[in-house]
């Protein structure tokens, strides 16, 4: 497994400038928040089922949306579309408080677990709409949108972020299935967005339940 991780590692930096990032992907173990069955794949750089039609994404998307980010220590981010929580959990080595969405009930529990599990703190899972953000727990100083909008970047998450945030999200022209990984450089209404990258990404839908708060893993 070092040998696997290593190759990784070797090949997702020199698409990664920040090496924190990089340091953050050794250090959590992405097999907590996979099937067993899978346990032996979560060095390579693909993406892995998680169940509700969902994955856990690319290590080398993982890691460039995260570079986008340029996150500091103090920041509180929004991870929009958790999914499996290993997103999240990076997002904790590299920023202060976390909260992430996920509209697939039993998605959001198996990640509060799997963050238990990893003995991730400082995350919060919450089940609803991704594409309304959290408003009641806002403004956030970056924001991370893991699954492409038809639509494009949906206006609440835009306007959730405070002066001088940051969103890296994939969105195209609304093409359902591919999408631009794209950074905002200052909130709200003089939001600027610059393509990066391209990705293949699950859509953004509405909840499945009624948003409810996590606990804290």
């Amino acid at each position: 497994m070092e040998g696997d991780a290593e190759r990784l590692l070797a090949a997702l930096e020199p698409h990664v400038p920040d090496p924190r990032v990089l340091a953050a992907i050794a250090l959590v173990p992405r097999a907590a928040f996979v099937a067993p069955e899978l346990a032996g794949r979560v060095w390579e750089n693909v993406p892995l089922p998680i169940g509700e039609g969902q994955t856990i994404s690319q290590p080398l998307v993982v890691a460039r949306m995260l570079s986008l980010l340029e996150l500091d220590p103090g920041d509180r981010v929004l991870d929009v579309g958790t999914g499996s929580g290993w997103h999240a959990a990076l997002l904790s080595r590299l920023a202060g408080e976390i909260w992430g969405i996920e509209r697939h009930p039993a998605l959001a529990v198996h990640a509060r677990e799997a963050l238990a599990a990893a003995g991730i703190q400082g995350v919060r899972i919450v089940c609803g709409d991704g594409t309304r953000g959290l408003p009641e727990h806002g403004p956030w100083d970056a924001i991370n949108v893991a699954a492409a909008a038809r639509e494009g970047i949906p206006p609440a998450l835009e306007q959730q972020l405070a002066p001088g945030g940051r969103l890296v999200a994939p969105a195209c022209g609304g093409r359902p299935t591919a999408g631009c990984t794209a950074r905002s450089t200052s909130p709200c209404a003089s939001c600027r967005w610059s393509r990066r990258s391209m990705c293949r990404l699950s859509r953004l839908g509405p909840a499945s339940g009624t948003p409810s708060p996590g606990a804290s893993a």
